[in-house]
């Protein structure tokens, strides 16, 4: 089935809706020329890629920014949060736009989906750029008794993962919990959309959507060791953030991909293509472009 149009936005955004098994998911194009699809993270949106949308969209490129099924205005089904199952959505709604290869962006948990999207449909991913992650399977196991100052980026994942709990505790204060999160994960806070996301992860079932990915860890790392048994061959670009998992994203490929490059973002926050959105775009361009 096409996708409908849903309407244009004030920034020259399409916002599609594509309906993949019953289910909706919301799409954002600008531009065009070659697709690039562009998976948001935890706890974001869509939105976090619209300074990156508007360069791509001028050098010549449609770029295709996708609410993760659960997250945003997409809808949340009970199932299918490991990323096997969602990297297969996400490659059928790419297909349902007209684009059988296309080349992919991923940023924190979109950084996993990414991974298993180029494992499991090499022919359809040209290219790979993963962002500020590391990835469950992949990298080691996390150290419980990690110091401060690296907990801060790993507490979550075992919290996010319990069953009732954390609904139970930020229902009703998600601007607590997320402001938590942006404030100690960003470098440069001021330009982090955040009341965006808060409203996003406040709605019926955003919270239960965004931890299902969490909650589907065990299952993705079953994959994981599977996919690890066979090297990515597209070309490969792992950007970190200084002041977040600096060069963990590229230690984490090391060994999964055989053309393989990675750079540090000096001055910068986890939320990069916010943070530091002309130093990101700096590096993604001429990857894209098969220029670097």
């Amino acid at each position: 089935m096409k996708p409908s149009i849903e309407r244009l936005d004030h920034d020259g955004y399409i916002h599609r809706y594509v309906r993949i098994d019953g289910q909706r998911i919301h799409c954002v194009a600008a531009g065009s020329g070659q697709p690039v699809l562009l998976i948001p993270g935890w706890p974001q949106t869509w939105f976090a890629w619209r300074h990156v949308m508007q360069t791509l969209a001028e050098k010549g490129f449609m770029p295709i920014a996708i609410d993760l099924p659960g997250t945003g205005h997409s809808d949340r089904p009970l199932d299918g949060y490991d990323t096997g199952a969602a990297a297969a959505r996400l490659h059928r709604a790419m297909a349902a736009l007209g684009h059988e290869q296309y080349q992919v962006v991923g940023h924190d948990v979109g950084m996993w989906i990414a991974y298993a999207l180029a494992s499991d449909y090499p022919d359809a991913v040209l290219r790979l750029a993963l962002a500020e992650a590391v990835i469950p399977g992949l990298a080691p196991a996390p150290d419980i008794f990690a110091p401060p100052e690296q907990n801060i980026f790993l507490w979550h994942f075992m919290f996010n993962q319990l069953a009732d709990l954390p609904e139970a505790l930020i229902a009703g204060r998600e601007k607590a919990y997320l402001d938590f999160m942006f404030d100690r994960w960003s470098h440069r806070r001021d330009r982090v959309a955040v009341d965006v996301y808060v409203a996003a992860y406040a709605a019926p079932g955003g919270l239960r959507g965004g931890f299902a990915y969490y909650r589907a860890i065990p299952e993705t790392i079953r994959q994981n060791r599977e996919r690890a048994k066979r090297k990515l061959a597209m070309p490969v670009l792992a950007i970190g953030a200084e002041y977040a998992t600096n060069d963990a994203p590229l230690a984490t490929m090391r060994d999964n991909a055989t053309d393989l490059r990675g750079i540090v973002v000096p001055d910068c926050g986890h939320f990069i293509m916010e943070e530091a959105p002309e130093a990101f775009i700096a590096h993604l361009m001429p990857f894209l472009e098969g220029r670097a």
